[in-house]
């Protein structure tokens, strides 16, 4: 079971991240962590930037809010949301019964 972690002001999600996948997407759990696949490749940062990218699109928040505390250079991820974002975010992993599921899955326009 996927879980967040409370740390003050922020809510830390770890995600485990395989790069160069044909789109982003959230593709369900392993060994506890969110299992993302993310449409670019891990060189410059750019794996880095569409993760936060996307979680900031889909919990409604300004990348600069979703921050990578943890693994840059890592396949697993630690991030950081605000605590304004935890009730989406557990709808998002499906820990909440009061939201009703999020898109998991950004098109690209």
């Amino acid at each position: 079971m996927i879980s967040m972690n409370q740390a003050g002001d922020r809510v830390l999600l770890e995600v485990k991240v395989v790069p160069s996948a044909s789109r982003t997407e959230i593709v369900g759990e392993k060994d506890g962590k969110l299992r993302v696949r993310v449409a670019a490749a891990p060189e410059d940062g750019k794996a880095n930037l569409e993760l936060r990218t996307f979680f900031a699109k889909l919990l409604g928040c300004s990348k600069s809010a979703a921050e990578l505390v943890r693994g840059e250079k890592s396949r697993i991820k630690t991030l950081a949301f605000p605590a304004s974002a935890a009730e989406r975010l557990q709808a998002l992993i499906g820990i909440s019964d009061t939201v009703p599921p999020l898109i998991h899955r950004i098109e690209k326009a």
